[in-house]
């Protein structure tokens, strides 16, 4: 049921919206990470489709994305730098408001290339339905400074430059936090980060808040908002990947607590408010 706390649709995510009544409930939030189009597999999806038509599929689900939102509410949607240009004009063509572009730098070394500087961070458009977000909460970190800096005694505000979140790479950098089978594969390969998930909810969302992820892989989106007493909707293509989901939301890990985190915003007004204590580990964890 999608009034449940999370519900998970193993569907086609445009299919899902053209047929969703406009007269349900509607999202707040909608943390939009698709396939980014550069050729790579997936068990379910084409990833090398025609530019062209590309840019097309993801106009229209910027639209129902939009209809489907509350007023004032946001969509957080991620890209390839390179594609900076191409996002901008589909939000702005499918009427949302922008507001900012974030730069996720991710802390792993960047590819390098013999025609120009190594690529080293995504984008994060960050739009709302209206001139006006119907919820930002200026949080406060603790900022890691540069040698003989003196520390804030009140931590920084957040900026549009996110370099203290790590990716997931393949390699050592994605720690206990990547999913792996009993053979120490990875399960998904483009596993978001629970650090960078809980930033985007706790901006922009309030606890009982309806959020979206319509192309939600391994369900991240879903583990945090759950955590932080926000209802969710994941929609995926995969069964594998909704599986996985499902099992993830079933049974924490101790890598998926966000709890770990609560220090770093503990200088954000009204904490407690966003991000309530008792709502920091619903699920029971893994041993």
């Amino acid at each position: 049921m999608e009034d449940s706390g999370a519900s998970i649709h193993c569907h086609d995510c445009l299919e899902w919206l053209r047929k969703r009544s406009i007269d349900a409930p509607k999202f707040a939030l909608t943390f939009l990470d698709p396939p980014f189009n550069q050729g790579k597999h997936y068990r379910t999806h084409s990833d090398d489709m025609a530019t062209s038509e590309y840019w097309s599929f993801m106009a229209e689900i910027c639209e129902n994305l939009y209809a489907h939102t509350v007023e004032g509410g946001c969509v957080y949607f991620m890209q390839r730098e390179k594609n900076a240009e191409q996002v901008l004009a589909v939000l702005r063509e499918s009427g949302w408001t922008f507001q900012n572009l974030i730069v996720w730098r991710k802390l792993t070394s960047a590819i390098p290339s013999k025609l120009r500087f190594g690529k080293a961070f995504q984008i994060i458009s960050f739009a709302t339905k209206g001139p006006k977000p119907l919820v930002f909460n200026k949080l406060r970190i603790v900022p890691k400074l540069p040698e003989g800096y003196r520390p804030h005694t009140n931590g920084v505000f957040v900026t549009d430059v996110w370099d203290d979140i790590r990716e997931l790479t393949s390699g050592y950098f994605a720690g206990d936090e990547a999913i792996r089978n009993d053979e120490g594969a990875r399960e998904h390969k483009q596993q978001s980060p629970i650090a960078l998930l809980l930033r985007v909810l706790l901006s922009s969302t309030m606890p009982g808040m309806r959020v979206l992820d319509p192309f939600a892989g391994s369900g991240t989106t879903s583990v945090v908002a759950e955590q932080l007493g926000r209802k969710t909707t994941s929609i995926e293509l995969d069964p594998e990947n909704c599986a996985l989901i499902e099992k993830r939301l079933r049974t924490l890990r101790g890598s998926d607590d966000v709890r770990r985190y609560r220090s770093d915003y503990r200088h954000t007004t009204c904490l407690e408010d966003i991000w309530p204590s008792s709502n920091s580990c619903k699920r029971s964890q893994a041993a």
